[in-house]
């Protein structure tokens, strides 16, 4: 097999195009059986195999500075860089990341799985070239793509950019999708006179027409003209000899600026780049590796003048017929799975489920309650409000800032938005809650899955600081359900509650937990679930969310052994409630537990409270530590941090003995 002779990008340059098209489909069946074993992302990974083969057959990694956004489409590049081997250890722990690492390889420079950045970070790495001070650096290439050009951060970076003209080579990959199908017009409309032949590439309807084929046909050829050098270089002579005319120079040369944006806006629609400074060539071939090297060869040299896009289209999930049959996500993510037969059907479950069905429940009732995703609404579980309410749905694209304030917006106008993301990324809008949002004491509710230890995605994606960071927010309303039953209630009440300001209900990944119908609480009350018959002599544990399970079975072991604990499901983290605090006050110790950071989280808020009404009661505070946990399965990371029940059992222990 070619690909067991492939160690490092050199080796890919001793092979033919033929060698490369074989290659290429050794490497697809590799990774569909490598994250069939493992899980992970693997419809982006499919579509960009010849893009990534093309770049490091034509860039010198890592004297070549190839930059990945999002970094999930970047497992042909760990490829290629000598990692193959490692596979067997994918996103587990102690293995290799499902995200660039610059721990893993030096071919490896961000570790960036937030999506939109690698252009600002390709201006920076640009400006340190410039200054001299990195090395010998020749070229910086961004990939930017699956999405990543529907947040605004990505166009504050390519304004920047075409200001300075920085020599940064801007790959954007264009498959239409980030985990559902791209919310951009930019894509949309440079996808309409794609020259490849793929029908999924392209409106067949429009490509049938006669004019259809000729306008696809022009697009080609305008692509590989504006990409020859001697094309650009008497292109340049031209425009000097019309600048120079006699009196009618400065409008001679206007016109025929005219002329060219005319003709580019009519065969190619993102003349947009080229306003912002940035010399925009394709669509090129996304799976034609010697087309793209074309490419690539014209645009490090037409970048000596400033920064180039290269628009390529590729097809998410290329090759794999489950990924291509998958109208949702193309398999954007997946469990593991036999790679015979493809992965189950997504569904959500859990506590992701929970909020689905509670959500179309509000919205019966309440027709104020719109639904706002940032490009993953089937993840978060709005696939059916969509379906339900298809009106009352909106899909920013990866733009959480504008999810934001958009809502804030939307409820400034009467209406009770739901902004439902992952508990990471909510930091990417932070000052949108607090300045958009809370400071107008506007009603709007966010719902954050993935809340607390993740697992498998590593640092990025554990949702660890959103209790902490919110529950600083004046006005804010922090709930944490600890089960199934009690979202649902949280929903249900958070509709009423944001009268009076912004409400958050932050639930985790994985299996919920079930109660019956008088095991919930209400409102932002929390909720005793245990109590001791000698407070004085007992401890006190109070729970948030989904550690109220570990601590209820903590309290089971240590009743076993003769101890006696009261418990508390939290429920509402900010503001606390004052009854439990009361009580918590009246025991001889007290023990916190939160799946969050530790430092600055709900726990030391509750100390500060219970030492308020009793100075010299000691409170244990349990929580994440503040450093970056790499990847690993959640209940493993928990465990070893003595956030489940043995751990919480042996600090009751410990806080015991010491009373003693």
């Amino acid at each position: 097999m070619t690909l067991e002779s492939i160690n490092q990008p050199a080796d890919l340059r001793l092979l033919s195009y033929p060698e490369l098209d074989d290659l290429a489909g050794e490497i697809r069946d590799f990774v569909v059986r490598a994250v069939a074993d493992t899980g992970g992302h693997l419809g982006s990974n499919l579509g960009a195999v010849e893009l990534t083969l093309a770049l490091h057959r034509v860039f010198e990694s890592p004297r070549d500075a190839i930059l990945w956004d999002t970094g999930h489409q970047a497992y042909i590049h760990k490829i290629v860089t000598g990692r193959r081997k490692q596979f067997e250890q994918l996103r587990q722990a102690n293995g290799l990341s499902g995200y660039p690492s610059r721990e893993e390889s030096p071919h490896d420079f961000v570790e960036n799985s937030h999506a939109s950045t690698i252009l600002s970070y390709a201006y920076g790495l640009a400006a340190a070239r410039d200054a001299g001070v990195d090395g010998d650096r020749r070229h910086i290439v961004a990939v930017i793509g699956d999405g990543s050009m529907t947040g605004g951060m990505a166009y504050e970076a390519l304004n920047n950019l075409g200001h300075s003209k920085r020599r940064v080579i801007v790959v954007l990959n264009d498959n239409g999708r980030s985990y559902a199908p791209t919310i951009s017009n930019l894509t949309t409309a440079a996808s309409a006179p794609v020259p490849i032949p793929q029908p999924s590439f392209a409106d067949p309807a429009d490509q049938a027409t006669l004019p259809g084929r000729i306008t696809g046909k022009l697009s080609h050829s305008l692509t590989n003209i504006r990409l020859n050098p001697t094309y650009v270089r008497r292109q340049r002579r031209i425009e000097r000899f019309l600048r120079d005319l006699p009196v009618v120079g400065p409008q001679a040369e206007r016109g025929m600026e005219a002329f060219k944006a005319a003709v580019r806006e009519f065969l190619q629609p993102p003349s947009f780049f080229e306003a912002l400074g940035v010399r925009y060539v394709g669509p090129v071939d996304g799976h034609n590796i010697e087309e793209l090297e074309v490419a690539m060869r014209n645009a490090i040299e037409l970048s000596a003048d400033g920064p180039i896009c290269v628009h390529v289209m590729t097809q998410k999930g290329r090759g794999y017929s489950p990924a291509e049959d998958d109208d949702e996500k193309h398999l954007h993510d997946t469990v593991v799975f036999d790679p015979a037969v493809g992965p189950p059907k997504f569904l959500p479950t859990g506590y992701t489920q929970a909020f689905a069905e509670a959500i179309i429940k509000e919205a019966e009732a309440d027709r104020r309650i719109v639904a706002i995703s940032a490009a993953m609404p089937g993840p978060t579980g709005l696939i059916p409000f969509e379906t339900r309410f298809p009106g009352r749905f909106f899909d920013v694209g990866i733009a959480e800032q504008h999810a934001v304030t958009g809502a804030a917006g939307m409820a400034m106008g009467g209406l009770r938005p739901v902004v439902a993301l992952y508990s990471t990324f909510l930091s990417r809008a932070w000052d949108q809650v607090v300045y958009d949002v809370a400071l107008h004491r506007l009603p709007v509710i966010f719902c954050l899955d993935r809340a607390g230890v993740t697992g498998d995605d590593g640092p990025s994606h554990h949702g660890v600081y959103d209790m902490a960071l919110l529950s600083k927010v004046p006005g804010m309303r922090v709930l944490a359900p600890s089960s199934v039953q009690d979202l649902q209630v949280m929903l249900h009440d958070a509709v009423t509650l944001a009268d009076e300001g912004p409400v958050m209900i932050r639930y985790p990944k994985g299996t919920a937990r079930q109660v019956g119908e008088h095991e919930v609480g209400e409102g932002i009350r929390a909720r005793s679930m245990r109590t001791a018959t000698e407070p004085a002599n007992s401890v006190c544990i109070l729970a948030i969310g989904k550690m109220v399970s570990a601590a209820e079975k903590a309290a089971d072991a240590l009743a076993a052994t003769g101890i006696e604990v009261a418990l508390w499901d939290v429920r509402c983290c900010a503001p606390l409630d004052p009854v439990m605090i009361s009580d918590a006050a009246t025991h001889c110790a007290v023990l916190t537990i939160e799946d969050g950071v530790r430092d600055g989280g709900i726990g030391m808020t509750i100390a500060d409270q219970v030492h308020a009404i009793t100075a010299d009661v000691p409170v244990e505070v349990l929580g994440i530590p503040t450093q970056f946990i790499p990847q690993g399965k959640a209940d493993h990371i928990l465990a070893r941090l003595g956030l489940d029940a043995d751990g919480i059992a042996a600090s009751v222990r410990s806080l015991v003995r010491d009373g003693s």
